[in-house]
C-alpha cells in the first residue's frame, strides 16, 4: 500500500466514477483531499463517503472550463492547505460520432472540458509546485489517447491531445521537480460509459460490442484505475515521468 501521509491532492470531476475512486484511494492512503466537480451533490456525496471511512476531504464545485475559477480553487487550496502536491486532472466529457456526425459545438465542447480544462486547472496549479520543486501531476486521458476509437471523433481528438500534453509538459518540468503523467483507461465501468451506452439504439449490444473490444473480456473498474493513480501519486515513483500508462485490458496491445 503506498503512504500519502502529509500530501494534499486535487482531483477533478470527482463526483462520481474514475474521479471518486481515485479521491477515495488518496485519502485511504492518509492524504488529504481536494474533492472538486462541476455539481456540487456529486462533490459533496463523495467527501461524505470519504469521511465514513475515516479519511479527510473537502468539497469544492469547479467548473474547469472557466479559467478564473480554476486561478480561484488554486488560490483557496494553497491558502487553505498551505500547497498542493498533487493534481489530477479527471473532468473530461465524450461524444459519438464520426466526422460528420460531429458539429463544430460538439468539438468545442469536448476541446473545452478535455484539453483547455487540463490547461486551465494546471497553469492554476503548477507556479507552486514549481515554486516547491515538486509535485505530481496526473492526467486521465484514455485509450482513445493513443489508438483510434470508431464513431470517437471529437472524444480521441482531444484525448490525443492530452497525451500529447502530458509528454511536453514533463519534458519542460523535469529538473524543476513536477513529475507529470497520464492514465489510459480502456472502457471502465462508471456513469460516463453507462450515459454513452444509453445513446444507442440498442444499449445491451453496445455493451456486449464495447466489452468485445478489451482482450480480457470485461470492463475495468474505477478502483483498478485509483491504483495506478495512487502509485503516480506517491514517491515510489519518482523515477516516472512522461508517461502514458495503458490500463485497457489489452486493447492497445492488438493495435
Amino acid at each position: 500500500m503506498f503512504d500519502l501521509t502529509g500530501k494534499i491532492a486535487v482531483v477533478t470531476g470527482a463526483g462520481s466514477g474514475i474521479g471518486a475512486a481515485i479521491a477515495a484511494a488518496f485519502a485511504a492512503a492518509h492524504a488529504r483531499v481536494y474533492v472538486t466537480d462541476h455539481h456540487d451533490a456529486g462533490a459533496r456525496a463523495t467527501v461524505s463517503a470519504i469521511h465514513e471511512q475515516g479519511g479527510h476531504a473537502t468539497a469544492r464545485v469547479l467548473d474547469v472550463t472557466d479559467e478564473a475559477g480554476c486561478a480561484a480553487c488554486a488560490e483557496h487550496v494553497i491558502s487553505d492547505a498551505g500547497r498542493v502536491d498533487i493534481l489530477v486532472n479527471n473532468a473530461g466529457i465524450g461524444h459519438v460520432g464520426t466526422m460528420l456526425q460531429t458539429g463544430g459545438a460538439d468539438l468545442d465542447r469536448l476541446y473545452g472540458v478535455n484539453v483547455r480544462g487540463v490547461f486551465n486547472v494546471t497553469k492554476a496549479f503548477l507556479p507552486s509546485m514549481l515554486a516547491r520543486r515538486a509535485g505530481s501531476i496526473i492526467n486521465i486521458a484514455s485509450v482513445g489517447g493513443v489508438v483510434g476509437i470508431r464513431d470517437r471523433l471529437a472524444y480521441c481528438t482531444t484525448k490525443f491531445a492530452v497525451v500529447g500534453l502530458t509528454r511536453s509538459m514533463a519534458l519542460d518540468h523535469a529538473l524543476a521537480g513536477v513529475r507529470v503523467n497520464c492514465i489510459c483507461p480502456g472502457r471502465v465501468e462508471t456513469p460516463f460509459v453507462a450515459k454513452r451506452l444509453a445513446e444507442y439504439p440498442d444499449p445491451e449490444q453496445a455493451r456486449r460490442e464495447m466489452t468485445a473490444s478489451q482482450p480480457v473480456g470485461r470492463m475495468g473498474h474505477p478502483d483498478e484505475i485509483a491504483a495506478a493513480a495512487l502509485y503516480l501519486a506517491a514517491d515510489e515513483s519518482a523515477f516516472v515521468t512522461g508517461s502514458a500508462l495503458m490500463i485497457d485490458g489489452g486493447w492497445s496491445a492488438g493495435q
